[in-house]
C-alpha cells in the first residue's frame, strides 16, 4: 500500500507552568481523578518548572527520524501531533491535509498493547481526522515494538551501565526492577481477540532485557504513575511498596528500569528518580534508574524499519525477539476495557 507521509503521535506535556492545570484537565476527562491527586500531580510538573521534558525529546526524536529517513533514502516528510498538548494531534492532521498528504503511516511512543497505549492513541487519531472533514487524510497505526532489538537493545545497555555503577561486592544482593505505567485492572482484561496483552508483553520484554543484561540477577516487573480513584483496583505492587519488601528480604541494591517508556519523560524523571529514590535511600538501599532509548540510533532505525515493513512487506524482515504474538492491525473491538473506570 502506498504511503505519503509519516506521523509521530505522542501523549504531549506542558512547557510553561500556566500550561500545566489545562494539560492535566486535557489527560484526565471524564476519568473521576480525584482534585486533590491532580493538584498533587500539577505540583509534579512545577517542581521542573511547569515544563514536561516530553516534547523537547518529541522534537529531539523527530529530527533524528528525519536525518535517518534522508540518509537512508526514504522520501517521506514527517510530522508531529500529540494526544494532550500542542502541537494536538488534530491540528497535525489538518496541516498533513493542508499539504497534499492522503495516506499517512503513524508512529506511537508507546510499545505496547492494551487501551491506553494503544486503542485510546487510535481513537485519537480517528478523532483527529473526525475533526479535519471528510478531506483528512488515512492514518494507519505502525504495529506495536516492545521485543524489536531497536527497542530491547538500549534498554539491555542502560540495566548493564547501570549495574556498573553499583558496588560489584553488592552482587548477590543485588536485583534489577523493570517499571510500566499500571493501568486499572480492567483496562489490563480488555475484551477482544488481540486484548489482555499489555502484562504478557511487558513481562517478555522484561525477560529479554534481564537475559542478556543480567542473567544471574533476579528481577521484578512492579508498577508506577497510578492515578486513579482509590475505590478503582490497579495493577500491583507500585514500585515503591516493592523497594520497601526488597530491603526486607535483604536486599542492599537495585537497578530500576521504566521498560514500559521510551524516553525520560516526566512520570520517569518525578516517579522513579524523585520519588523511587527518595524511597530507597530512606530504606538503605543503593538505587540506580536506568535510562530508556531516546534517540538511541537503534531506535531511530526501529522507525525507518517498521515503516519499510509496512511499505513493502514482501521485501522488509519483521525483526523481532520476542514469543508472544505480534499483529500489524488491531481489530475494532480490541483492547475495549470491560468497564471504564
Amino acid at each position: 500500500m502506498a504511503y505519503d507521509a509519516v506521523v509521530l503521535v505522542s501523549f504531549g506535556g506542558p512547557e510553561r507552568p500556566e500550561d500545566v492545570v489545562p494539560f492535566l484537565q486535557n489527560v484526565t476527562r471524564g476519568r473521576g481523578i480525584p482534585p486533590e491527586r491532580l493538584a498533587e500531580v500539577a505540583e509534579h510538573y512545577q517542581h521542573f518548572g511547569g515544563v514536561s521534558p516530553i516534547n523537547q525529546q518529541c522534537r529531539d526524536l523527530l529530527a533524528a527520524i528525519r536525518a535517518d529517513f534522508a540518509a537512508n533514502g526514504l522520501d517521506l516528510p514527517v510530522y508531529w501531533g500529540n494526544r494532550n498538548w500542542h502541537p494536538m494531534l488534530a491540528d497535525t492532521v489538518a496541516q498533513m491535509r493542508d499539504d497534499g498528504v492522503r495516506r499517512a503511516l503513524a508512529f506511537v511512543t508507546s510499545a505496547y498493547g492494551g487501551y491506553s497505549s494503544c486503542r485510546q492513541y487510535q481513537e485519537d487519531i480517528a478523532a483527529a481526522r473526525a475533526a479535519v472533514g471528510p478531506d483528512a487524510p488515512v492514518v494507519d497505526k505502525l504495529r506495536q515494538f516492545w521485543d524489536h532489538p531497536g527497542f530491547v537493545e538500549p534498554h539491555v545497555d542502560a540495566v548493564r551501565a547501570a549495574l556498573h555503577r553499583l558496588d560489584p561486592a553488592k552482587r548477590a544482593t543485588t536485583r534489577v526492577v523493570f517499571t510500566a505505567h499500571s493501568v486499572p485492572t480492567s483496562m489490563a482484561a480488555t475484551a477482544g481477540p488481540h486484548g489482555g496483552r499489555y502484562e504478557a508483553q511487558l513481562h517478555e520484554t522484561a525477560r529479554l532485557v534481564a537475559a542478556t543484561a543480567a542473567p544471574d540477577l533476579p528481577y521484578d516487573l512492579v508498577w508506577q504513575s497510578r492515578s486513579g480513584p482509590p475505590q478503582v483496583p490497579w495493577l500491583e505492587p507500585d514500585v515503591n511498596d516493592h523497594l520497601g519488601k526488597l530491603a526486607g528480604e535483604g536486599v542492599t541494591s537495585v537497578v530500576v528500569s521504566p521498560i514500559g517508556f521510551v524516553s525520560d519523560h516526566l512520570e520517569v524523571v518525578w516517579d522513579l528518580d524523585t520519588e523511587a529514590l527518595a524511597t530507597a535511600r530512606q530504606l538503605g538501599l543503593d538505587f540506580v534508574r536506568a535510562g530508556t532509548p531516546g534517540t538511541d540510533p537503534r531506535f531511530v532505525t526501529m522507525v525507518r524499519e517498521l515503516v519499510t515493513e509496512r511499505l513493502d512487506p514482501d521485501a522488509t524482515a519483521r525483526r523481532r525477539l520476542g514469543e508472544v504474538p505480534c499483529w500489524d492491525t488491531c481489530p475494532t473491538a480490541c483492547c475495549v476495557p470491560a468497564r471504564r473506570p
